[in-house]
């Protein structure tokens, strides 16, 4: 009898090595299904695992879609672990409960399950069993969706979250090749032939009638696509990383930009701006697509004044030249009132007020409020605040915590507008 292939193992090891996916020692779980592709993960690693003197342990989600198959799924795995002698890890969660749809809620409970692993500490990587046919499946499902070049890189050999993809470099024939040459069984997962799911519409619907009609070699092209997006957005995240400390600026949870510098960049260096700051404020990109970045940058090229889009967990206001981002539904700006005494220091929203000299009259630290007014020391007449901050461009989002001090009533300083006329060396307010 022949023996079996051993190029599948060597090419998945060169794979993790170019990737720099393990160090020497680390705790590595993998997770499996029970399906071809996880299970020819499993047994690759088992036997790639004295390279890097790999800790091995099997994790394993039952979603409690398909009643007994799914828990003959997770009975499949667990003898699968036994007999390799590795440690098993069953989680239970009944997704059919999420309010997401069903792709959606599986995958993010398999993810928060596998990170929450890594954040315990009980293993350091998480190994996934996506093949080439997955990451053809992501691209050609993202240009659907209308994604840019960062969505058409596809998944990553290795995120940053910690996990890894090993067998993303070999087919899924190869796989199932790999596992019949040595006799392996695994188990067939009803739910991946149902048409409901977007995903298999696309395996089995979509990409053969293109590979039939236009292109036989359509995922070796779609991956290829894959690697070379992911290298240009390897290059652009060094650019942006640099060019972001000059366009916006993070003050948690909110990011501002100069909507002027934004606009006079090339565009494409703004989208991959625009795109941070998004990523910055709501933490990832999900639900995001060109519509809503073209969106952002039409905002920031208007002439001037004032606007506002909202895209998928963000909400975007501009005022004169600025775009702020902040967490869908968070509002700023507090309002306080403060009894207050000379000499004395007074914290407010986003600083603090220094006070001295003395006054006749009870003094309030407030924030300012519509129709208030008065007289700037040097100036001629009173003035509305509200056209000082037109005058001084200070962004909407800025005046409804902006500190002013009354003395009996009547304004006696605002912030960065100085002393009322008549205290004009009688009180010294500055605020940082």
């Amino acid at each position: 009898m022949e023996p079996p292939d051993t190029g599948l193992s060597e090419r998945v090891a060169e794979f993790i090595g170019r990737h720099n996916m393990f160090a020497p020692g680390m705790a590595v779980g993998v997770a499996v299904s029970g399906g071809a592709d996880s299970v020819c993960l499993l047994h690759v690693l088992v036997e790639l695992a004295p390279r890097w003197a790999l800790k091995l342990r099997v994790l394993h989600l039952d979603h409690m879609l398909r009643g007994e198959e799914s828990r003959e799924d997770a009975r499949f795995v667990a003898g699968l672990a036994a007999r390799l002698g590795l440690p098993f890890e069953l989680r239970e969660l009944d997704v059919s409960l999420a309010a997401d749809n069903l792709e959606q809620a599986a995958r993010r409970a398999r993810r928060d399950f596998f990170l929450e692993a890594i954040y315990a500490g009980r293993v350091q990587r998480v190994a996934l069993g996506h093949t080439r046919d997955d990451q053809a499946e992501t691209v050609l499902d993202r240009f659907l969706r209308g994604s840019g070049t960062a969505g058409l890189a596809g998944m990553r050999p290795v995120p940053r979250e910690g996990l890894v993809r090993p067998l993303l470099g070999a087919t899924r024939a190869e796989v199932e090749e790999y596992l019949r040459s040595r006799g392996i069984g695994w188990r067939e997962d009803s739910s991946n032939r149902d048409p409901r799911f977007r995903r298999n519409r696309i395996r089995h619907q979509l990409l053969p009638a293109l590979a039939g009609e236009w292109n036989p070699a359509l995922g070796e092209t779609l991956a290829g696509v894959a690697r070379v997006a992911a290298d240009e957005e390897e290059y652009w995240r060094g650019e942006v990383d640099r060019l972001a400390g000059e366009v916006f600026t993070y003050s948690p949870p909110e990011v501002v930009m100069d909507g002027g510098r934004l606009g006079a960049l090339a565009p494409a260096v703004a989208r991959r701006l625009i795109r941070r700051a998004i990523e910055t404020v709501k933490g990832d990109l999900r639900s995001i697509d060109v519509r809503h970045v073209e969106a952002i940058l039409g905002l920031a090229g208007r002439a001037g004044g004032h606007g506002r889009v909202q895209v998928p967990g963000v909400d975007v206001t501009r005022s004169f030249q600025w775009l702020r981002l902040t967490p869908a539904g968070w509002r700023s700006g507090t309002e306080f009132t403060i009894a207050i005494s000379a000499p004395g220091r007074y914290a407010v929203p986003g600083g603090e007020v220094e006070i001295s000299g003395e006054i006749g009259e009870p003094l309030e630290l407030r924030n300012w409020r519509p129709g208030d007014a008065y007289r700037p020391a040097g100036a001629s007449r009173a003035r509305k605040i509200k056209e000082m901050f037109q005058d001084a461009r200070v962004p909407l989002w800025r005046r409804g915590s902006w500190p002013v001090v009354t003395a009996g009533g009547r304004i006696v300083w605002a912030a960065e507008f100085g002393p009322g006329f008549s205290e004009t060396g009688r009180l010294l307010i500055s605020s940082q």
